[in-house]
C-alpha cells in the first residue's frame, strides 16, 4: 500500500492529483469567472492535449497541456499544479508554464511586406 503521507501537501491536506478544467482556468486567472470558463469549454475554445473538449467537468492532471483561445489570443499552458482558491496573481502563475509563442519575437522574424520586391529591383 502506498504511503499516504507522501500524497499530502505542506499543510497536511491531501494533495490534489486532478482538478476540473473550469475551476483551474479561474484559479490560474486565465478567466475571471467560472461561468466564463464553462462557456469557453462548451464553445470548444479549449483543447486538452491537442484534443478539442466540450465538458467543463473534465479533469486536468499535472503535465497536461491546454490550448485556450480567449480574448483574441491563443495561449498554450502546461499545467504545473492546482489551487484550492483563486489567489493572488503571483500564486496563480505558479500553476502553469506559458508555452505560447512570443508574438513580438515572431513579428520581428517575419519579413516586411514588400521586402522581397526591394531585393529584386
Amino acid at each position: 500500500m502506498a504511503n499516504k503521507a507522501a500524497s499530502r501537501d505542506a499543510v497536511g491536506e491531501p494533495a490534489a492529483s486532478a482538478q476540473r478544467i473550469d475551476k483551474w482556468l479561474v484559479f490560474a486567472r486565465i478567466v475571471k469567472t467560472r461561468s466564463i470558463a464553462q462557456k469557453l469549454v462548451e464553445g470548444r475554445k479549449v483543447r486538452l492535449n491537442r484534443d478539442k473538449i466540450d465538458n467543463p467537468a473534465r479533469n486536468l492532471r499535472v503535465g497536461d497541456v491546454l490550448t485556450v483561445s480567449y480574448g483574441g489570443r491563443v495561449r498554450v499552458l502546461k499545467v504545473e499544479g492546482f489551487a484550492e482558491r483563486r489567489g493572488p496573481p503571483s500564486e496563480a502563475q505558479g500553476l502553469y508554464v506559458d508555452l505560447s509563442p512570443d508574438i513580438a519575437t515572431s513579428e520581428q522574424d517575419a519579413p516586411e511586406i514588400g521586402e522581397d520586391a526591394e531585393d529584386e529591383a
